[in-house]
């Protein structure tokens, strides 16, 4: 891969809990290109919004951080707040899932897209308010110039999505992290708001980072995608090759779990994600893998290459050929 905006290496992160550490992320390494849409999949509580949380510095005081964030050439752990602050925003921003408490209800929506940008350029109040309009007609706002002077609770799920759009991409940051910005709407908005998100990365050549559990979003807009399990990646690579011939058992499984034309049963995954507070040794996967032997609780597996994917998996050159789910 040329051109890294972001390299993630080694990262852990673990909160103390009063049942003990629970180790939230273990040990994600993870690049992002300028210009290309990553998208990171995975079951809840698999480590996705951990990870990016993280990297932003936005996780509370308990959370413990170790490993290297590489942000244009700028190291994020163990950044101080000033320089995090001066990071957020400017070179790197986040969509978040609820747009309704990512924005202030007692301030218009012009003026909250306004501070952004006065926060990080030389704007005037005029300049930066005449930007804030030509930013929600970006993202696709009706009637930009009066919308930006109502207040959030004016505006429908669909529109605040697209009001914390317009703030995300204001000072047209290197990277745009995406966290699960269409669950709490309707296939329709849905649509929408992917098709906004790939104008931006469009127009201003923005990487950006899609966190979902959707694989049919992942399959319509992401270039490569990382599979995580467990806080672990389990395998990476292009959507081609994702998804024609899956190499990790749990890859396969949500694949497997998604609705096809002329398929009339899903086929879910049996058992339910571990326990991170008592993790099961070696591959964590393997007390609902049907294929999983004894090999799998050894050691912790890592990324090999496997054809033109990178799989977590022992025992991946052993198992049957999967179906295409292309």
């Amino acid at each position: 891969m040329t051109d890294k905006v972001l390299e993630i290496r080694d990262l852990h992160v673990t909160f103390d809990t009063p049942s003990g550490p629970l180790e939230a992320v273990r040990g994600v390494d993870l690049d992002v290109a300028s210009g290309e849409l990553l998208g990171v999949v995975g079951e809840s509580g698999s480590g996705k919004s951990v990870t990016f949380l993280a990297t932003m510095g936005l996780l509370p005081a308990r959370a413990r951080v170790t490993g290297s964030v590489m942000l244009a050439g700028e190291q994020l752990i163990g950044a101080s707040s000033k320089q995090l602050r001066s990071v957020r925003g400017r070179l790197l921003s986040m969509i978040f899932q609820d747009p309704l408490s990512a924005l202030n209800p007692v301030h218009r929506i012009g003026d909250q897209i306004s501070e952004m940008l006065r926060s990080h350029q030389n704007l005037s109040a005029r300049d930066a308010e005449k930007r804030a309009v030509e930013l929600l007609d970006i993202v696709g706002i009706p009637q930009p110039s009066d919308r930006a002077r109502q207040y959030p609770h004016e505006f429908s799920g669909g529109m605040r999505q697209r009001v914390v759009i317009a703030i995300a991409i204001a000072n047209n940051p290197k990277v745009l992290i995406a966290d699960e910005p269409t669950t709490a709407l309707d296939v329709t908005v849905q649509a929408q708001i992917l098709e906004v998100i790939e104008r931006v990365q469009e127009r201003f050549g923005t990487a950006v980072v899609l966190i979902t559990h959707d694989l049919g979003v992942i399959a319509r807009v992401a270039d490569r995608v990382n599979v995580m399990y467990a806080g672990r990646n389990v395998e990476q690579g292009t959507i081609d090759s994702l998804f024609d011939h899956p190499s990790h058992p749990y890859t396969r499984g949500l694949l497997a779990s998604l609705p096809r034309p002329g398929k009339q049963r899903l086929k879910p995954i049996t058992g339910f994600p571990p326990n991170m507070l008592n993790p099961p040794s070696g591959c964590a996967f393997h007390t609902r893998c049907e294929f999983a032997a004894d090999i799998c609780k050894g050691d912790l597996p890592n990324l090999v290459s496997f054809g033109d994917l990178e799989t977590a998996c022992v025992r991946a050159r052993d198992l049957p050929k999967s179906e295409s789910f292309a």
